[in-house]
């Protein structure tokens, strides 16, 4: 530790040894976290567009991804369905969004190649605190962030794969992508394949590794496989929420497809103008004083993210095409999540050009300080539930009479959610629009249309079960009949409905928040399944691979890499 002078900030042992670092840096995180999340921590559940938490979730064939709609919740409902077996529900979410904020900030300070504090707490600040984060959190795609939290340590692990042990230094990193699901594995993926082919070796063992934490979902995917849906390209394309266009709202990390989670106040000139100030500057860091033995590999996976985020927006024809081609190149309509590897890079280089100021006069130490508290300077808005956009809510009581009904009726039959939409509006949730949450809070097969509209474009149904039933509820007719001879037994309806098109079955709940029905003449619908033994084959390649390249190598993930010994030049 260097010697503490007696002037301002110099009293604070900026230099420190690599376990101190990540600790520093993992407090940071979380104080970030709880500034950002505050009253989404109180007692609840927070429920916000595909945020979807429920009290004691069950394990079923959807939650594998053999039932339904496309495995996009693969594993992430296994993870959480387990992990709430130990601990309640809502503490679950609530340690999970900690854990993204205190990872992301870990994560990006033991990337900066600098070995002072203030440099890389100005990183992880950076990259955890920002546009990218805050519309993500908005929208609620916790998993995606899931990954983008450890995305810095795939960085690291894919230059050092062909090191003795760097496959399995790989797979740990992809962890919390892994939890996270396909989304978040193809944006780390992408990232590694690009760092591990800029250093000319190690593609081979890059590649297996992403195999190997995709099992889950890649099994289950590549069976089922997916209608080549072309409608959501200009739904889901990037859209301009600065007055920088669209181009200019990526590289500032925003531009999400949805303007309803756009920070409150960000999108006007002055914060967005300061924010765009602090990228150019950071990236111009990065270009001049980061010389690791990734840095040319993170360049070009940003620059590749920044021109993937802004295809559906700038060629959507070519887009259609492939899409057309393959169905697979779907995951690429919701582009802006790509710019995630930009993200990494403009935290280092913000905090390489911080070390660059410190170091070239002590006396910039104060402003060090400051640049750690520059992104929340810059973007309050994201402070405090997102300026109370974000808080906890309880499940109502009809709900809880509602599933104990039906856990214990023995009787074989589904369960049909109306109104027939996908995403709610509940009173009891203060009106945020959420993803039914009915399919995971019920123990038994739900169906409800997973046909997604955005604006005026509506994303066809990739549930078999739900594209039988559209017609029968779209008729406008009376539903009993029609509904037993699908093999449905009961119907929930959560929010305002034409009840009259039920007359005839038998009403078991009539609360505020909830109404239940039961059909008496039914006729069970066999369906089809995916062979579970793929799937359990595919959880235990998953499980063992990931649970030896922890164990052989006897570290965590945490001390996923030793201190850096060098300094910038």
């Amino acid at each position: 530790m260097t010697r503490l002078t007696v002037r301002g900030f110099r009293y604070l042992p900026w230099n420190m040894t690599g376990q101190m670092r990540h600790l520093a840096a993992g407090l940071l995180g979380l104080v970030l976290g709880l500034l950002a999340l505050g009253p989404a921590l109180k007692p609840g559940f927070v429920l916000a567009y595909d945020m979807v938490f429920v009290p004691h979730p069950v394990f079923g064939p959807a939650t594998f991804g053999l039932l339904g709609s496309a495995p996009r919740q693969v594993p992430s409902d296994a993870v959480v369905t387990a992990l709430t077996s130990l601990v309640p529900g809502d503490v679950v979410q609530k340690l999970l969004l900690l854990a993204i904020f205190m990872m992301a900030c870990v994560s990006a300070a033991a990337l900066v190649p600098s070995e002072r504090l203030l440099p890389r707490l100005a990183a992880g600040a950076c990259y955890t605190w920002n546009p990218f984060v805050a519309e993500r959190l908005l929208i609620g795609q916790w998993a995606v962030l899931l990954g983008y939290a450890a995305l810095p340590w795939v960085v690291r692990a894919a230059a050092e794969a062909g090191e003795r042990g760097g496959g399995w230094r790989l797979i740990r990193a992809l962890v919390p992508a892994a939890i996270g699901g396909f989304a978040a594995v193809l944006i780390s993926g992408l990232t590694a394949v690009i760092v591990a082919a800029s250093r000319g070796r190690a593609v081979g063992r890059v590649v297996p590794a992403i195999i190997v934490v995709s099992l889950p979902w890649l099994v289950t995917g590549l069976l089922r496989g997916l209608p080549a849906d072309t409608s959501g390209v200009g739904a889901f394309a990037a859209r301009a929420d600065t007055p920088f266009a669209t181009m200019g709202s990526l590289l500032s990390l925003s531009g999400l497809w949805n303007a309803e989670t756009v920070p409150s106040g960000y999108g006007s000139i002055v914060p967005a103008g300061v924010w765009l100030g602090l990228v150019v500057m950071a990236v111009a860091g990065y270009a001049l004083w980061c010389r690791s033995a990734w840095w040319r590999g993170l360049g070009v996976a940003a620059i590749a993210g920044l021109l993937i985020a802004g295809l559906g927006a700038a060629v959507p024809g070519l887009l259609r095409v492939a899409i057309g081609l393959w169905p697979a190149f779907a995951v690429l309509r919701d582009g802006q999540q790509y710019v995630a590897p930009l993200a990494v890079l403009i935290a280092v280089g913000f905090g390489v050009s911080v070390d660059r100021m410190v170091r070239a006069n002590q006396a910039w130490t104060a402003v060090g300080v400051l640049a750690v508290l520059a992104p929340i300077a810059v973007l309050p808005a994201l402070a405090w539930g997102a300026a109370g956009r974000l808080h906890a809510v309880g499940y109502p009581a009809d709900w809880a009479s509602a599933r104990e009904i039906i856990a214990a009726d023995r009787t074989r039959g589904d369960v049909l959610v109306l109104p027939w939409a996908s995403y709610r509006s509940y009173p009891w949730n203060g009106g945020r629009r959420v993803l039914d949450p009915l399919p995971r809070y019920l123990d038994r097969r739900v169906i409800w249309n997973d046909a997604v509209t955005v604006g005026t474009t509506t994303m066809g149904s990739e549930d078999s079960r739900t594209r039988a039933l559209d017609p029968v509820i779209r008729s406008g007719g009376p539903l009993p009949v029609a509904l037993g001879r699908e093999g449905v037994r009961y119907v929930v309806v959560d929010a305002a409905f034409d009840r009259g098109r039920l007359a005839g079955a038998e009403l078991l709940v009539n609360g505020p928040d909830l109404q239940l029905y039961r059909i008496q003449d039914l006729r069970p619908v066999p369906e089809p399944e995916i062979p579970r033994w793929i799937a359990v084959l595919a959880w235990i390649v998953m499980l063992s691979l990931t649970l030896w390249s922890f164990v052989a190598p006897t570290t965590t993930l945490v001390t996923l890499f030793p201190p850096l010994h060098q300094r910038t030049p």
